[in-house]
């Protein structure tokens, strides 16, 4: 049964052109922070009424969903919220560490003040809803970090290419239990080195810190899955 009440938080009036486009957002957002768990069915019609519309704009919503790899298809069996697998955590983090690194590298040849300024904001938000528990807040302020780096790469297809991917990933770091998750200041200062790092054009250094960050974050969702190492650290 779709978590019906919990998915309707998700469809408020917000600013798509569409209604398809809100009934991806809403459904997006519910899968990435687990409100519709790995492996829960989606019925075009349970999914329709919380999201207080039609099927069809839903039913396109799932289509891009798939082809986003959050949403399966089972043959006579409908949709489904992709499941998690340690093989699927290897292959999405294999991905990552080619992109994010090189993105980061040609971002650091471009960094602005600007850009600095961008970035610091974005992780004084992460740390302030990390702080107070604000699960959604943390995610938009840890994603907006991340990418005020990456879009300074100037490289549309690599925006294009990391986008899925990153969001595929936040479900395997939002599944772990708070006891598995890493520090807070762990994670801040992997950020903050980061960043340092582009502000001061230090290109690879910037991609050495970015690998080593994901790495970590893999390893430890493997672990908790039941597996071992994925990467190892530069």
């Amino acid at each position: 049964m779709v978590a019906t009440e919990r998915l309707a938080e998700f469809a408020g009036a917000r600013n798509h052109r569409t209604l398809a486009e809100r009934a991806f957002a809403a459904l997006h957002e519910a899968i990435v922070t687990g409100v519709l768990a790995p492996g829960e069915r989606l019925p075009i019609e349970e999914l329709a009424g919380p999201l207080q519309m039609s099927p069809m704009p839903v039913r396109e919503a799932l289509r891009r969903l798939h082809a986003a790899g959050l949403v399966e298809n089972l043959a006579h069996r409908g949709a489904r919220v992709t499941e998690l697998s340690i093989e699927d955590l290897r292959e999405v983090y294999e991905a990552r560490l080619e992109l994010e690194p090189l993105a980061v590298r040609h971002a650091a040849e471009r960094f602005t003040e600007e850009d600095a300024s961008t970035a610091a904001e974005a992780l004084a938000r992460h740390v302030r809803a990390y702080r107070r528990g604000d699960v959604s807040e943390t995610f938009t302020a840890h994603t907006a970090f991340h990418f005020a780096l990456y879009r300074r790469s100037d490289s549309r297809w690599l925006l294009r290419l990391i986008t899925p991917l990153w969001e595929s990933s936040q479900r395997y770091r939002l599944a772990l239990p708070p006891r598995y998750r890493r520090a807070l200041e762990e994670r801040r200062a992997e950020h903050e080195r980061i960043l340092r790092a582009c502000v001061e054009r230090e290109g690879e250094v910037a991609a050495r810190e970015l690998h080593n960050h994901l790495v970590i974050t893999a390893n430890r969702v493997s672990s908790r899955m039941g597996g071992g190492d994925l990467f190892e650290l530069w």
